[in-house]
């Protein structure tokens, strides 16, 4: 569905189901040059057991209007104006990447709206390397094939979130050349990538909450691995814990039944 909202239509999947203001809430957000459908399996089947399901655009991405963020602050502020516009007061943020900055920032700036943080493939600080940002602005074709290249942990991926048979890292390119192509007046890929190495209030976005965080972390991940999230792991709230998966960034379609296990378990918590 399309929510209206100041800056333009946000678009969010509800897995097949329709908002239901007296279910509980659960607000996905994908990473750079992605869309809703990274969520896919994860979201539907949440959908199908008692949730309502929120699985956005990003603002200027995909099937979404208005200004594409520049900044981790300027895309949580579209998430809480989304809640805002829907009448839900709490709800659990999902983030992966970016989204993953994005969801602890809207949770920091407005603690009493979150009830859930689950952060998937994070880390902080998220650096981009600079030869990745250049590559990013001269060639961005090229820098999907890189980006793809170290977001898989294998050539050969078992049944995935599609169904076996299902190439993980073709249909991950064709992803990121639409998400690219589906906005002429900015370069999403260069822009998120900046958005990401700029952010620096990850510390302290930590320190304002008081609700345990899940962190779903691939073994493999050569893009975001473990040990760059252990700063916001060190600094959690008490009760937080880490999943770790046999898998590489792009977790929720490498090892996606793992991922929903594990938000189900928590989200299931008090």
């Amino acid at each position: 569905m399309r929510i209206a909202l100041p800056d333009g239509p946000l678009y969010a999947y509800t897995g097949g189901r329709p908002f239901d203001p007296a279910r509980p809430t659960v607000l996905f957000i994908h990473g750079v040059l992605n869309d809703h459908s990274v969520w896919i399996l994860q979201s539907r089947y949440l959908a199908h057991h008692g949730y309502n399901v929120l699985a956005i655009d990003l603002p200027g991405h995909g099937r979404s209007g208005g200004a594409a963020p520049e900044s981790v602050q300027q895309a949580a502020a579209s998430l809480l104006a989304l809640l805002d516009a829907l009448g839900v007061e709490r709800a659990a943020l999902v983030g992966h990447s970016w989204g993953s900055l994005i969801a602890l920032q809207a949770s920091a700036e407005a603690p009493e709206r979150v009830h859930h943080l689950a952060l998937v493939g994070s880390a902080y600080p998220m650096r981009v390397a600079p030869a990745l940002l250049q590559l990013a602005t001269d060639e961005p074709l090229q820098a999907i094939e890189r980006i793809n290249q170290y977001s898989h942990s294998s050539l050969a991926s078992g049944p995935s979130v599609l169904g076996p048979g299902t190439w993980l890292r073709g249909s991950a390119r064709a992803l990121m050349r639409q998400v690219l192509a589906s906005n002429a007046q900015v370069n999403l890929l260069h822009q998120g990538f900046t958005a990401c190495d700029r952010y620096d209030q990850g510390l302290q976005a930590m320190q304002q909450l008081s609700i345990p965080v899940l962190f779903v972390l691939g073994n493999l991940d050569q893009m975001t691995p473990p040990k760059a999230a252990q700063s916001l792991v060190d600094a959690a709230p008490p009760g937080s814990r880490v999943l770790r998966l046999q898998a590489g960034h792009a977790l929720m379609s490498e090892a996606p039944d793992a991922v929903l296990q594990g938000l189900r378990g928590y989200l299931a918590q008090a």
